[in-house]
């Protein structure tokens, strides 16, 4: 069971790890944004996949104007935490949530761009036979909790929309891919599920049903360790990725069929049927040109965590390197940018 002695005691530790690899508390970025490109010499280690595979398809890769050490394929936001700290990646892509962790692990990183989104993502599952039918029976029940994901954010806000703390819940500490092995066994009551797994899991046990959650998970954000944005080459290249990043990201809004065929089917081996499946069930991202409102929705997380005794409260705003708010929104057309 996850309790806020375990929680705190291992934070405690990644925190002091954090402080052995050189992140302090106080440490900020420095200057303003670069004018000029980055010199072409200039390498960064991006740990975002989809966007490698976007800029193939859309024929964009030979166009970045730095070079890419590395792509490794880190997507789980506590596996880039450990990268940031070992140094071998310098920019990564995540939910809002993460960040958070970074902060309190006392890990110093900067959220560079944001994508927002306003629909639900996933959808609740419940065990085989389970008499749970609604949001409202989730009292007392065991439910998948990964802390530092995505999935841990919407079950945090469920929970407050039901007037439920954490510990009227049982939150089983897991990581995001061991939540649909542990709602078949009947190690949880309700797990967060995505496509295709969701679709997959109810036509394997019809006995289960899907839950439909209001909980968004808002954010899905470029972020960096402040060491490499206070390194001017670097801050520069990563200045220049953004927009690739963001115009990447609509390429696969205005491309459906290739972006299934390109990523899904030939990268993640997936079915073409699951691949159309996960693109219709996804809901687009728009790009802010104003971070407020992301502002906001991350300090909300961040005290929600607080609350339940995960992370000490503290003032979200320094995540934020607003140098950069424009930056992606002025690289799409205005239908693809966010309401403000």
């Amino acid at each position: 069971m996850l309790t806020r002695r375990s929680l705190l005691l291992g934070l405690a530790a990644l925190g002091a790890a954090g402080c052995s690899a050189g992140g302090t508390t106080t440490q900020q970025v420095l200057g303003d944004l670069p004018t000029t490109p980055p010199p072409p010499d200039t390498k960064l280690s991006i740990s975002i996949r989809t966007t490698l595979k976007q800029l193939e398809a859309s024929g964009e890769l030979g166009k970045l104007p730095f070079q890419v050490s590395d792509w490794p394929n880190i997507q789980a936001g506590p596996d880039v935490i450990q990268a940031f700290r070992a140094r071998s990646v310098d920019l990564g892509s995540n939910a809002g949530i993460p960040p958070i962790q970074a902060q309190a692990t006392r890990l110093q990183t900067k959220i560079v761009a944001v994508g927002e989104r306003d629909q639900p993502l996933y959808t609740y599952a419940t065990k085989p036979g389970s008499p749970i039918k609604s949001l409202g029976d989730f009292k007392g029940k065991k439910i998948a909790f990964s802390q530092g994901q995505a999935q841990g954010v919407v079950v945090l806000r469920t929970l407050k929309e039901l007037g439920l703390k954490t510990g009227d819940v049982e939150l089983v500490p897991l990581t995001s891919n061991q939540f649909l092995t542990a709602v078949q066994a009947g190690q949880v009551d309700v797990a967060v599920l995505a496509e295709p797994q969701l679709t997959k899991y109810l036509g394997q046990y019809p006995d289960a049903t899907a839950i439909k959650m209001n909980s968004v998970d808002l954010l899905t954000v470029l972020w960096a360790p402040v060491e490499v944005l206070n390194d001017p080459a670097k801050l520069a290249a990563i200045k220049a990725f953004i927009p690739f990043w963001a115009r990447g990201t609509v390429w696969t809004y205005e491309n459906p069929d290739k972006w299934v065929d390109h990523y899904y089917v030939k990268d993640q081996n997936v079915s073409k049927a699951d691949g159309d499946r996960i693109v219709q069930s996804t809901p687009p991202l728009t790009f802010p040109t104003n971070w407020d409102r992301a502002i906001a929705w991350e300090q909300e997380t961040a005290d929600l965590l607080a609350e339940g005794g995960f992370v000490e409260k503290f003032d979200v705003t320094g995540l934020f390197d607003r140098r950069f708010e424009k930056v992606a929104a002025e690289a799409v057309d205005a239908k693809y940018r966010s309401r403000t």
